[in-house]
Formats: structure tokens, C-alpha cells, sequence
């Protein structure tokens, strides 16, 4: 973490996991917040971008150019997730409303711009996805020449061996499974690199209530006090005593990629099964023998699978950056 901070720009669907992500990449000194881009999926994409507008605003980052995206699915109906997230999206906290307005470009042309622009000053964004991947989609394949100017894609979605939105598949690959195959191709095509950090890891980074009341006490309507109430809203919805932090962790990733185990692996997403349709397929499987035996050959997209983390690492990392930006340390 020593250096100049890293470009980066987030697609979101925020979601209380989602505002967990974007108050760390909005607030660690490592990361350069390009841009953030919104696409419908944990909430319908309005709510999405007022959600994400009031995060920035709350951390003082009104800066950072914030666009709508793609409303629903390339092919089915949207299935928000408000029975996790709240009615408004974002924990039903009544935080204040935001005073700034969107960037008035769509979602893809604004990725587009910044992951252009770095390419023409010799700079490389890494474009974090935490939500379905629409926009991601539409931008690889209308306008490939983003590549130039894309160092990785680290993504929060899909799993080696679980599910959630079914026993299958994981919330942002199945709300979108052919955007997900899709950004994968292109990727795989535009020989970008990219990290999933899936369903596999996702839950283990944690904070207690403890934890969350001492970010709450921050108070002043902080960063720090919001990311508390988060927190809170998830213990009490699923009566626990700690939650996770979610899809921050994948800007942990790109902050402290050495915290996370990894094994570059073949991936297909499932777009026909009836009960695995957005399942990530994980090849785990030993490939140096015969191929010959197995109809389908070996998946030509091949990703950095996230299978382990140092969720303790993470934790203080996420606390301690929002933290500090609240004036608490």
C-alpha cells in the first residue's frame, strides 16, 4: 500500500453491502475513486443511485461522478433483493437524502470515458463490480477498447461451492447470468485479468454489534456512524451478533490482494439448468490428464477464484479507513 493511489472505478446496486464497499473505496488513501456506476439489482437502479449518491456525499466525495445504468436484465425481469436490503435498499435507516445530482451520462459511456482517459495518460483503472454485471457486459462488448485502460476486473459474485439467491447460485451472477457470461468472454478475450471474489469468502469478514456500536458513537452523521447502522440493520434482520462487511471486501482485495488465497481456475456460468441457472462452475478438477472423456472440454475463461481470506485483516482495514476518515483516529 505504498506508492501512488490505484484508479479505480465501482459498479454497484447499493445495497447495504454495497454502501459498506463504496465508504472504503471512497476513504482509503491507497485508492483513487474514479467514477461509480449503478445498475439495478439489490434495489430497482433509482434507488440504487440515490443510495450511492448519499454514501459519497455523507464521506465528503461529491467529486466522484456517479451515473445510472442498465435497469434490468439483458433477457429476464429484475428480482430485487429489498427483503435483504430494506425497502429503500439501504437498511431503511431514514439517512438523509443526497443534494447532488447524477452525471448525466449513461452508466457504460461514463466507464468508458475514465477507462479511456487512463489509457491515454498511460493509466490503468481496476474496475470493481459489486453487483450484476449489465453494465460491465455492455461496456466490454460495445466498446473493447477500454481494455487499453482496465489493469483488472475484481467482481463480487458467483461461488466455487455455494449458493444464495439459490442452492446454486450466488445473488449478482443469477440476477444477470448472461451478463455475467458475457463480461467473462470479453474479458477472457480483451485478456484482462480478473479476480472473483465470490460467495466463498464473502461471508467470513465480519463485525460484531460491539464493533458497530463503536462506529455508531462516532455520530455527526459520519461515514463511521452510517457504516455502524449498517452493520446493525444486518445483525437484527438475520438476529445475529455480527455481519459481514460484504461486498467491501472486494475493495479489500484490490487494497490487500496478499490476504486473499487464490487458484487461477476455468469458470463457465450455467445460463440453461433449471435449478443451476446462474451457478458459477468452478473446474477444481485435477486437468493434466485426458480431456478426450469429458464432452464439454476445458472452459476457455480462466479466473483468479478467491477460496480463502484473512478476514480479521480486512475487518481492521475496512474499520480503520472509515474511521480515520470520520476523525476517529
Amino acid at each position: 500500500m505504498t506508492g501512488e493511489p490505484k484508479p479505480i472505478v465501482l459498479d454497484v446496486d447499493t445495497g447495504v453491502d454495497d454502501a459498506c464497499a463504496l465508504l472504503l473505496a471512497a476513504t482509503h488513501p491507497a485508492l483513487d475513486l474514479r467514477a461509480v456506476t449503478c445498475v439495478g439489482g439489490n434495489a430497482p437502479v433509482d434507488d440504487v443511485v440515490r443510495n450511492t449518491l448519499s454514501v459519497l456525499e455523507t464521506v465528503g466525495r461529491t467529486d466522484v461522478p456517479v451515473s445510472r445504468g442498465a435497469a434490468r436484465p439483458l433477457l429476464e425481469h429484475p428480482h430485487d433483493a429489498r427483503h435483504v436490503h430494506g425497502d429503500d435498499g439501504m437498511g431503511d435507516l431514514g439517512w438523509r437524502r443526497p443534494t447532488v445530482q447524477p452525471d448525466t451520462r449513461h452508466a457504460v459511456e461514463l466507464l468508458r470515458d475514465v477507462c479511456l482517459a487512463a489509457a491515454a495518460s498511460g493509466e490503468h483503472v481496476t474496475v470493481v463490480p459489486t453487483a450484476p454485471m449489465t453494465n460491465i457486459a455492455l461496456l466490454l462488448r460495445t466498446y473493447p477498447d477500454v481494455a487499453r485502460g482496465i489493469a483488472e476486473i475484481v467482481f463480487m459474485g458467483g461461488a466455487a461451492q455455494v449458493g444464495n439467491a439459490t442452492a446454486s447460485a450466488e445473488f449478482n451472477v443469477f440476477h444477470d447470468p448472461e451478463a455475467a457470461a458475457i463480461a467473462l468472454d470479453a474479458a477472457a478475450e480483451l485478456s484482462i485479468p480478473v479476480t472473483m471474489y465470490g460467495l466463498d469468502v464473502f461471508y467470513d469478514p465480519v463485525v460484531s454489534r460491539e464493533q458497530a456500536a463503536e462506529l455508531v458513537a462516532v455520530g455527526g452523521g459520519t461515514g463511521a456512524e452510517l457504516a455502524g447502522r449498517l452493520i446493525q440493520f444486518q445483525c437484527d434482520r438475520f438476529g445475529r451478533d455480527a455481519a459481514t462487511i460484504g461486498d467491501a471486501g472486494a475493495v479489500c482485495a484490490v487494497i490487500d490482494p496478499d490476504a486473499l488465497t487464490t487458484q487461477v481456475l476455468p469458470i463457465r456460468v450455467e445460463l440453461a439448468g433449471h435449478w443451476s441457472r446462474g451457478r458459477t462452475i468452478v473446474d477444481r478438477r485435477d486437468w493434466s490428464g485426458d480431456l478426450s472423456h469429458d464432452p464439454h472440454g476445458e472452459p476457455p475463461v480462466r479466473v483468479r477464484v478467491a477460496l480463502g481470506v484473512d478476514h480479521d485483516r480486512y475487518v481492521d482495514l475496512w474499520r480503520e479507513s472509515i474511521l480515520r476518515q470520520a476523525g476517529a483516529r
